[in-house]
């Protein structure tokens, strides 16, 4: 009895740690371009045996490690996005209202939409798993057959609407063409050269030919929210993160690009509060999948498949994980995101948007060589067209878009 008592308290204690070493790490993540959070997900299972035979660690520990990484991570990822203009897939299309709000001294009030969203979108993947799960074990191989003409018709509308489509079309397919050559480069991390072109540098590039001045950011994160927006960027937030997370090949800024095709005038404020919810709402949901259909869709959730069979007991504890995560990367949010408000408010503009560039620039280097800084020359040139041209910069989502449609057909 003893011994049994003395085992349950070591793995209480070992999970106790891989919360708090999951938290830091997902911060650090989430606050460092270029760092991903499936990286650091493979080092552990490269590591695993290790841990185990040397260490004692758990496999079970090892995925709390990782859940609570990912939740820390979705949460604060936004932060470098709006106040760096360096994204990752799931924030791209956030970079330019995001960088909107911080020249109007608004950067702390991105901040708490986003982390809104990310909050009301824990809570609903959370409640409504048992629901997702029956959904999934009964319609998922009827609906994947039919999710390519989905992606087909979402982007034949997002050519159509746009004011200028025969610019919007050039725009489109000169991303999806690129996109296409990018993915097939055998690149270690091609998406982040990629985005960071399209939607971080060419951003900063046009802002910085504007002449911008970041003003003093404003401490007052009082935001009166329009409640049919906020209800409508989280219900579309989160049906298309359910989406996402559960058909092969899409991220969260596709899953944006599907919701703003339905929820028309979302305005800055419902779309930040729309990639909150669907950045951490899909990482979780992409456990149902996983649950459901045995199918992992993100780099994170494959490894804890590699590490550990998937149960009821880890999923509930996993999603236990999650919520305390999230509650703690609130606070974090809100503290990290004052700091940076702080630090844009006794830093020049121009040096900074220069720092940021020549920082992305080097990063990229160092981690995907030569070829990585050919990707992000080329893709800031075709980045810069939609900023120049006038149309929307959503349909540089073809980079993403027609890969994933090639993928499935």
């Amino acid at each position: 009895m003893r011994c049994r008592k003395k085992i349950k308290n070591m793995i209480l204690i070992q999970l106790l740690i891989a919360i708090i070493a999951g938290i830091i790490v997902g911060t650090l993540s989430g606050l460092t371009p270029g760092i991903h959070i499936n990286m650091i997900s493979l080092l552990v299972l490269a590591l695993s045996p290790l841990l185990m035979e040397r260490f004692g660690i758990s496999v079970i520990a090892m995925g709390t490690f990782i859940i609570a990484m990912g939740v820390m991570h979705t949460f604060l990822d936004a932060i470098p996005s709006i106040f760096l203009g360096a994204p990752d897939e799931n924030t791209i299309l956030g970079v330019l209202p995001g960088h909107r709000y911080l020249l109007r001294g608004n950067g702390l009030m991105a901040v708490k939409l986003f982390t809104i969203g990310s909050f009301f979108g824990l809570l609903f993947a959370v409640i409504s798993f048992p629901i997702l799960y029956f959904i999934t074990t009964y319609s998922y191989h009827w609906f994947e057959k039919f999710f390519a003409l989905i992606l087909i018709g979402t982007s034949v509308f997002m050519i159509w609407k746009d004011e200028k489509r025969l610019w919007a079309l050039f725009v489109f397919c000169s991303a999806a063409i690129f996109g296409m050559l990018v993915f097939n480069l055998n690149m270690q991390d091609p998406l982040f050269p990629m985005l960071s072109g399209l939607f971080g540098i060419a951003t900063l590039i046009i802002s910085l030919n504007d002449a911008n001045t970041i003003p003093p950011q404003n401490n007052d994160t009082t935001i009166k929210l329009e409640k049919k927006k906020t209800v409508l960027s989280l219900l579309a937030g989160n049906i298309s993160a359910f989406i996402v997370s559960t058909f092969p090949g899409l991220s969260g800024s596709i899953a944006a690009v599907m919701s703003m095709q339905v929820v028309r005038d979302l305005k800055d404020h419902g779309f930040m509060i729309l990639m909150g919810c669907i950045g951490t709402a899909g990482f979780i949901l992409s456990l149902v999948a996983l649950y459901a259909v045995n199918k992992a869709r993100n780099g994170a959730v494959i490894v804890i498949a590699k590490l550990m069979p998937t149960t009821l007991a880890t999923i509930t504890l996993f999603l236990a994980v999650a919520l305390i995560a999230g509650g703690i990367a609130v606070v974090l949010s809100f503290a990290f995101g004052r700091i940076f408000c702080q630090m844009m408010g006794v830093v020049n503009y121009r040096i900074l948007v220069i720092t940021i560039i020549l920082f992305v620039t080097i990063m990229v280097f160092v981690l995907t060589s030569w070829i990585g800084l050919l990707v992000l020359i080329v893709s800031t040139a075709i980045g810069l067209i939609p900023g120049i041209v006038k149309v929307q910069r959503t349909q540089a989502m073809a980079c993403l878009i027609v890969p994933v449609i090639i993928y499935l057909l």
